[in-house]
């Protein structure tokens, strides 16, 4: 009798230290973020005196206000939108049409194919020849040589194409016998059972699109084509001194308030908010999918 209660205590006990120890671990991620959040409400003095810590000091919204007058960086924000919408859309078709046939066993030569795509996990290009094929196609300065050298993640097909062979044979050779063809198997059957896979990797895509800076760095260099990573980076290598310096009537007071470590903490809280507002209303099927593609590879 005795045992079972004590099993049920000390079971109890692990989960309390579990819950605890998960409290901490979240505590210790969301603070950054938090500081970044109460650094971007504080005054110059609060920030580089060291007193700003749990709670802004001497509250002030003046690195908000400059950031939108500037308004560089809501024209960052608008060309990462179109990166992130374009190139997810592009993503998503590439991978769909890829993974659909790769999953059907009637494909002739899909074992060939499949370890040709295999091998382009294994081995790029590299950089400087990507480089040249860019800059050979043309498209420098265009959003394509962003959005082509990353049309389709490999990883991505392959969580897709096992999805989808995880779905029962059945309902497709019922659809073939009463004429469906495969274009209508595909949108009309098949992906409305690809949903929870679909809506994780659209935000695996999207995510990856709105964090990436790198491409853009490299092929981009007129300025009001500049995402919004690629804006934060150089602010935060060096804030533009127009944003600290720009100051008249009355808003002379402001340049006293202002430090580049709060623009910078107010820069990186518009642009985090974007993908916060997006994650919580796909983030059940990022998990449901996630498993499922998981378990089944």
């Amino acid at each position: 009798m005795n045992k079972p209660m004590n099993r049920s205590s000390s079971h109890g006990a692990v989960k309390v230290v579990v819950y605890l120890l998960l409290a901490i671990a979240s505590l210790v991620t969301l603070f950054p973020f938090w500081y970044e959040i109460v650094a971007s409400f504080s005054s110059s003095r609060a920030i580089t005196s060291g007193e700003v810590f749990m709670w802004p000091v001497e509250f002030n919204a003046i690195a908000y206000k400059r950031l939108f007058d500037d308004g560089q960086l809501l024209i960052a924000i608008r060309n990462t939108v179109v990166v992130t919408v374009v190139g997810t859309v592009l993503n998503m078709l590439m991978t769909i049409l890829a993974a659909y046939p790769l999953s059907r066993r009637r494909l002739v030569g899909r074992n060939g194919l499949l370890i040709f795509i295999t091998i382009t996990m294994l081995f790029v290009a590299g950089l400087i020849p990507n480089f040249i094929l860019i800059k050979s196609l043309g498209l420098v300065n265009t959003y394509w040589a962003v959005w082509l050298p990353g049309l389709i993640s490999t990883y991505n097909m392959f969580v897709m194409k096992t999805f989808m062979e995880g779905l029962p044979e059945e309902i497709e050779e019922s659809a073939s016998m009463d004429g469906a063809g495969d274009w209508r198997i595909l949108l009309q059957i098949m992906m409305p059972l690809c949903k929870p896979i679909l809506a994780a990797l659209s935000l695996f895509y999207a995510v990856g699109w709105w964090n990436s800076y790198f491409n853009v760095l490299l092929y981009i260099t007129k300025t009001n084509m500049l995402t919004v990573m690629v804006k934060l980076y150089q602010m935060v290598n060096k804030v533009d001194e127009s944003l600290l310096n720009n100051v008249g009537g009355n808003d002379a007071s402001d340049a006293i308030l202002l430090t580049p470590e709060g623009i910078k903490a107010a820069a990186v809280v518009i642009a985090i908010i974007p993908i916060l507002c997006v994650y919580p209303f796909l983030q059940r099927h990022f998990v449901k999918g996630v498993l499922i593609g998981s378990v089944k590879g």
